[in-house]
């Protein structure tokens, strides 16, 4: 026993000895991690080292320190999700610390980085411009059955409202400019509608299955195609072919009957240079809003192929199938009070033969499919380039009723309308039909066609001159070819639908599927070109952009015309449009950054404002619109602070209104008012943050400030006839007035905690105030308008909850459940209204945003 009790002291003296002396001979290894594209610190990636479980991660500046590393040599693991892990060898010296320097991760998908270049993704502290970034971490945990601009909703300068509440019905705005002046890109491929500039989300459901990254850059942005992006412009960036082999199943449930199921299976990189990338996933429920179920089923497909060091080429498919019921039209607050069903109050829907019936949807389908080369065409010269297509099919439900017999789709009984408890009696209005006979149907429902393709060429070079000058230039193509008609869906009992719009066949008895009301093409063709030059010295980076587009419509009408007429068809009409923008960012220290930019645009009219009076009356006086814009912003990075805050200020001169009023002759067509020279002024101040104040939480906030307003009152402005003799005046009242449509003030906290390994909880509370109801400033055409603001909407705040926690099944098998709770208060709020007559609460018409709903989901990872 003696000799054991000896031997186990003498055992533990020696560890104890080896102990002190191991502890003695450590030292730490610091470094920096970065995104090896874009240069953006990487916050949160694992730092170990290998073959231990000592490790720690990197802070809000991308920087670590490890620790009690022992003397000798060591490697480290860094790793992060989306990105190829990297091990680094160091010599490690006792009671020293190892500067690893800085360490940059590739993206561990094939293809990303180039289509970053092409999508004009901005770099922090290098690009002057206001950027705000969301990774598909953030997109996967805490969207949920959210719309998807609603990931962007804490972002400063951002708003989006649900409006009706439809599946994919969202509205984004961005300091107060809506989706006609905000520019969208998918991979770097522009998606604004080319007739009118407006994006519809409900074409695009499918992109939060496919996005890896969305960037918001607010003001001028770093895009260099021409596209409108006066309030900003909103990068998408698919997931791009995984370098890895792997999968995913994702399960998802939340409120009313909402269901999701997405499947995704990854090939890896194969020895031949082929990589593949395959999503497919369906969506459906049943909608808060009453009348609102929904069905989609998304795609995405990506296929790279890596021929050697100079050239690679991915292929890209994503699109959805989808139809839901819509909420159409807004209800003044009292309606909705009185109502039993509340906030999801929809007037829009029935029921026929005991079946769900809608007044109002939207069905449609627009895959996009993108082929991109990348030239590497020696160390200082790469050629970009991306061929695509897109086809769209669908449309949006409506109702009509022929001219002369009861409305029977009004709320007003007394009128002949025929609802019941505030939905449509489908039946009644068939019985209603079948009784006219011969007649043929006095109601019926239809849908809005807009049938199109659309091709583009985008091409960029990009040549490095010496070490601080880079020169990029390139060619944006695009040729639209949509076909806008009505169609009939449904009769509703009745025998046919009379329709007399058609002068080729004016006596129509029309017949589900056929063309009525109208019929006509819009064929547009842009060309454009880009040149920038970039200059980055030292602390110092600067950039001039010159930019211009010509614009071609042609517009084509087989209903106001006789086939024999040559004015069936116009000629092409041009438009030229220019811009250049300029800016600075420098590095003060390595905490502190300023930047400025600059720009000017002129832009070519949309279609509507050249093709008047639904006909091919071309609008020869329909000119571009002017913006001028600046920003200085300044920047803030340590280990634990980023901080940003900017002031911008835009104005839009010359922004163009068309109005059609009654001619002087009876019988005789509409005029056109073609009202120019109203000017409006955006301008405010942005101050975002993050700290992370422990290893183990992270906290957000942000305000946003504007200040919109119409800057000038026009009247008497002219209004000509054929032969330019003046007929009448128009007046318009809107000086001094705040812009509508946006919540001019915003402000977001956010913090994220981290309870134990893999398991966090967060918050978001997002406030709005200032938020002023939509109008036409057509309307205010009464000088009791003048000085007159419309009605401005009660302020409040929301707070969401959010948890996530990952988790391993067995070897190769993860796993991620995450729970979603918005508005966890139930706050009532109103984010969508358009102003009354009285411009107060009584008189306007509003949406409700969403009460309390919830969302949960699992994710295997293999």
């Amino acid at each position: 026993m003696v000799k054991i009790l000896r031997f186990a002291c003498l055992s533990i003296g020696l560890m104890l000895v080896t102990a002190i002396v191991s502890l003695a001979q450590t030292g730490s290894v610091r470094g920096a991690v970065v995104d090896n594209e874009t240069d953006e610190t990487v916050v949160g990636a694992s730092v170990l080292l290998k073959g231990t479980t000592t490790g720690v991660t990197t802070d809000a500046d991308g920087k670590f320190t490890l620790e009690g590393v022992p003397a000798g040599p060591a490697t480290i693991t860094i790793s992060f999700i989306g990105y190829t892990s990297k091990e680094v060898a160091v010599t490690v010296t006792a009671d020293k610390a190892v500067n690893a320097g800085q360490i940059r991760l590739a993206s561990e998908a094939i293809g990303l980085d180039e289509i970053s270049i092409v999508a004009s993704i901005g770099i922090d502290r290098k690009t002057p411009v206001a950027l705000s970034t969301v990774r598909a971490e953030a997109i996967e945990t805490k969207l949920g059955n959210q719309e998807f601009p609603e990931i962007l909703q804490t972002t400063p300068g951002v708003y989006v409202n649900k409006a009706g509440g439809g599946y994919g019905d969202s509205q984004i705005t961005i300091r107060g400019f809506e989706s006609t002046n905000v520019g969208v890109l998918i991979n770097g491929i522009p998606v604004n509608d080319m007739e009118n500039g407006t994006v519809y989300w409900s074409n695009w459901v499918g992109l939060a299955n496919a996005a890896g990254t969305v960037q918001v850059q607010r003001g001028l942005g770093a895009s260099k195609v021409a596209i409108p992006s006066v309030g900003g412009t909103i990068n998408v960036i698919s997931k791009a072919s995984a370098a890895q082999r792997g999968g995913s199943v994702f399960l998802g449930t939340g409120n009313n009957n909402y269901q999701k199921q997405t499947l995704a299976l990854n090939t890896g990189l194969s020895e031949k240079g082929f990589a593949l990338s395959l999503s497919l996933g369906q969506t459906k429920g049943d909608g808060y809003a009453d009348g609102t179920q929904f069905s989609g089923y998304e795609y995405y497909l990506a296929l790279a192929k890596k021929f050697n060091t100079q050239h690679e080429i991915t292929f890209t498919a994503l699109g959805a199938q989808q139809r839901h019921g819509q909420r159409q039209n807004r209800s003044t607050i009292e309606t909705i009070r009185d109502n039993k069903r509340g906030i999801r109050y929809n007037p829009d829907w029935g029921y026929k033969n005991g079946k769900v019936t809608w007044a109002e949807d939207n069905f449609y389908t627009k895959p996009l499919f993108s082929l991109n080369h990348y030239w590497t065409i020696n160390e200082n010269t790469e050629l970009s380039t991306v061929a695509y297509a897109s086809f769209g099919t669908g449309g949006g439900g409506g109702v009509t009723t022929v001219s002369g017999t009861p409305n029977v789709f009004s709320t007003d009984a007394a009128s002949g309308g025929l609802r019941t408890d505030g939905a449509i009696d489908f039946d009644a209005i068939m019985d209603v039909n079948e009784a006219r006979g011969t007649a043929g149907s006095a109601a019926i429902l239809r849908a809005s066609r807009n049938d199109h393709t659309w091709y583009g060429l985008l091409s960029t070079l990009n040549k490095q001159v010496g070490s601080n000058l880079s020169i990029l230039g390139g060619i944006d193509f695009r040729y639209y070819y949509g076909e806008h008609f009505t169609e009939l869906t449904d009769l509703l009992g009745g025998q046919y639908y009379p329709d007399a719009t058609n002068v080729n066949n004016p006596g129509a008895r029309a017949e589900e599927g056929d063309k009525i009301l109208y019929n006509n093409d819009n064929v547009v063709i842009w060309e454009g070109a880009f040149v920038q030059a970039e200059y980055t010295v030292d602390k110092l980076t600067t950039f001039l952009t010159l930019q211009g587009s010509n614009t071609s419509y042609k517009r084509i009408d087989y209903f106001n015309y006789l086939d024999s007429d040559p004015n069936q068809e116009t000629p092409y009409y041009n438009f030229f449009g220019w811009g250049a923008k300029g800016g600075a960012n420098y590095n003060v220290t390595d905490n502190h950054n300023v930047f400025a930019n600059i720009g000017y645009f002129e832009r070519a009219p949309f279609v509507d404002a050249v093709f008047r009076n639904f006909r091919n009356d071309v609008n020869k006086d329909a000119a571009p619109e002017k913006i001028t814009s600046f920003e200085v912003g300044y920047g803030y990075r340590s280990g634990i602070l980023t901080a940003n805050v900017n002031v911008y200020h835009t104005r839009w001169r010359d922004k163009f209104f068309a109005q059609n009023v009654a001619s002087a002759t009876p019988g005789n067509p509409p005029l056109t008012a073609n009202i120019t020279g109203v000017n409006a002024l955006h301008q405010g101040v942005e101050i975002d943050l993050k700290a992370i104040p422990t290893s183990n939480l992270t906290l957000n906030g942000m305000l946003s400030v504007g200040d919109w307003t119409w800057q000038n009152n026009l009247t008497d402005v002219p209004v000509f006839d054929d032969t330019q003799t003046q007929v009448r005046t128009v007046n318009l009242f809107i000086k001094d007035t705040h812009v509508g449509g946006s919540a001019q003030t915003t402000a977001a906290l956010g913090a994220r905690y981290e309870l134990f390994d893999d398991f966090h909880l967060a918050f978001d509370y997002t406030y709005f105030a200032n938020n002023y109801a939509y109008y036409d400033p057509l309307s205010r055409n009464d000088e009791k308008y003048s000085g007159k603001d419309p009605w401005k909407m009660p302020d409040f705040g929301l707070v969401d909850l959010n948890a996530s926690y990952k988790f391993i099944i067995s070897e190769g098998i993860n796993g991620t459940l995450s729970g979603n709770v918005y508005n966890l208060f139930d706050t009532d709020n109103i984010k969508n209204a358009s102003d009354g007559v009285d411009s107060d609460w009584q008189s306007s018409f509003v949406y409700y945003g969403f009460g309390r709903t919830w969302s949960l989901g699992l994710k295997i990872s293999f």
